[in-house]
């Protein structure tokens, strides 16, 4: 079963066990997923839905993020909420010591020296990482790796 169809079969659970946060949540990502196919003309593969889902995460703590700057408690519980069921299917994160081991692999691999090669070592890192980090952790540990390095 493709993480799209689990998905389906996940939000008829949760209008049958009258869940409404994971109802909402998972209506939410499915036409967001619903919306990614439509731009590209074509079904997403589980790698895409992936793709989407992260992107959902990432809206959610950023979202959270917004909310406990301007006082609203509530609506940070909310985000969170939401994102700990967009957890639930997006694979395990990796950790800071995983995401700068393979990034010190990488540099090493493409042979970057200067910042001026961050690009490169990017483009075959993230793919690497797809799902599993942050992009903007991603970006900072090869800074501050190919920084130590110039």
């Amino acid at each position: 079963m493709g993480l799209k169809q689990k998905l389906e079969q996940d939000l008829k659970e949760a209008l049958r066990n009258k869940d409404e946060p994971r109802k909402t949540t998972l209506r939410l990502a499915l036409a967001s997923i619903h919306n990614a196919e439509i731009a590209k003309g074509e079904e997403l593969d589980d790698s895409g839905v992936l793709g989407v889902l992260s992107k959902e995460a990432k809206q959610r703590r950023e979202s959270a993020a917004q909310f406990a700057e301007g006082g609203r408690g509530d609506l940070v519980t909310q985000e969170e909420d939401e994102l700990s069921i967009l957890m639930e299917y997006l694979p395990a994160q990796s950790s800071e010591e995983e995401i700068e081991a393979q990034a010190r692999a990488v540099i090493a691999e493409v042979g970057a020296t200067s910042m001026a090669q961050m690009g490169d070592v990017m483009r075959v890192l993230m793919p690497q990482l797809k799902g599993k980090a942050d992009g903007q952790v991603v970006s900072a540990m090869v800074q501050a790796i190919l920084s130590e390095r110039a």
